[in-house]
């Protein structure tokens, strides 16, 4: 958005001054036409804050609060405490399905009670709210190459099932593919009340600047836990990369993942201040490609993310998704998928490039 397309200069057969005219003419249809698009896409962003100013309040009010116990008391996480506190954490979710069933919603209870089987692994759990998890698959403990996934808007404990899917797959996919030897472990990190996709929030940077201290905390906490040796790979998807971007410069990770990104709200890879390898994809139907890459002043709130991820002007490592859609980047036997995995694994010359 915003770049003027300039008009070709043959001067076969034309005089200097039919030469300047033309081109003159020409850079002002497309100056004319990048304005217009601009304000479209502005009155679009307008119209959208409208009809969400009215919508999510409503929304929000249609649930009420549903109770649960405040989060279990843990011990210092390390390898050797990981047991305890996945014993607590599964201890206080089947508090939070008990609490919710007395509350009369059927649908949280069933969800809190999956969480508290004895064979999850939960480092974290708060079922306050729209509620929070943290969930282990693979023995995180003597994990060489670890992933961590971070979710983007209407991803809740009410529909935590659908973003643990995507952690199962590409644990599939490293197991599968990993060199002998190798162990690996994938961490579903819902540590944030992540935005509806039909609300102002979505729009702006306000939940990715509540959970970036969150997500650092919980990146330092996890090397105390894998120790020295083990590499950790960022996986974000949507409004998540917007928080992994917020985090970045206080993480430490070796490879920042970002796919189906609306933006960053940085202009550049450079711009998120990091010494990790920065990637980036989406898949040909995913209707972020057609989201406005913009981020511009509206009654004082600066809405939208800025530069697009993939293209050349940001500066990251642009790999293939394939023909998927913005959830599909998970399926079995896609090429995100295979590369997601090519990329947690270090093998980043086999990745395909977009």
């Amino acid at each position: 958005m915003g770049r003027i397309r300039r008009g070709a200069r043959s001067g076969y057969g034309q005089s200097r001054r039919t030469d300047g005219d033309h081109g003159s003419a020409g850079q002002e249809r497309d100056a004319a036409a990048g304005t217009r698009r601009t304000h479209r896409w502005r009155r679009a962003l307008v119209a959208a804050l409208l009809v969400t100013a009215v919508v999510a309040p409503l929304s929000a009010a249609a649930r009420p609060q549903i109770p649960a116990p405040p989060p279990a008391a843990l011990p210092t996480l390390t390898a050797a405490t990981l047991d305890r506190a996945y014993a607590a954490n599964r201890a206080n979710a089947a508090a939070a399905a008990r609490m919710a069933a007395a509350h009369g919603d059927t649908h949280r209870a069933k969800a809190d009670g999956e969480l508290a089987d004895p064979a999850r692994r939960l480092l974290a759990f708060d079922g306050r709210g729209t509620g929070e998890a943290t969930e282990v698959l693979g023995d995180l403990a003597h994990a060489d190459r670890v992933a961590v996934l971070v979710p983007g808007s209407d991803t809740s404990l009410d529909t935590y099932p659908r973003f643990r899917a995507t952690a199962e797959a590409l644990h599939r996919q490293l197991t599968r593919t990993a060199p002998r030897g190798t162990r690996t472990a994938v961490v579903a990190w819902l540590g944030y009340r992540t935005p509806d996709t039909v609300s102002t929030t979505v729009l702006t940077t306000d939940r990715a600047d509540e959970a970036a201290p969150g997500l650092s905390e919980f990146i330092g906490r996890l090397h105390g836990i894998v120790g020295t040796g083990a590499t950790v790979s960022l996986v974000c998807h949507s409004y998540g990369t917007v928080v992994c971007a917020r985090a970045a410069a206080h993480l430490d990770v070796d490879d920042l993942v970002l796919i189906g990104s609306p933006g960053t709200g940085a202009d550049t890879a450079a711009g998120l201040h990091t010494p990790a390898r920065i990637w980036a994809a989406r898949g040909k139907d995913d209707w972020v490609g057609d989201v406005p890459h913009v981020r511009t002043d509206l009654f004082g709130v600066t809405v939208g993310f800025g530069t697009d991820p993939v293209s050349p002007a940001f500066g990251a490592r642009v790999f293939a998704a394939g023909e998927g859609g913005h959830s599909g980047y998970f399926t079995p036997g896609s090429v995100s998928l295979a590369n997601l995995a090519r990329i947690v694994l270090g093998d980043t010359a086999a990745v395909t490039r977009g």
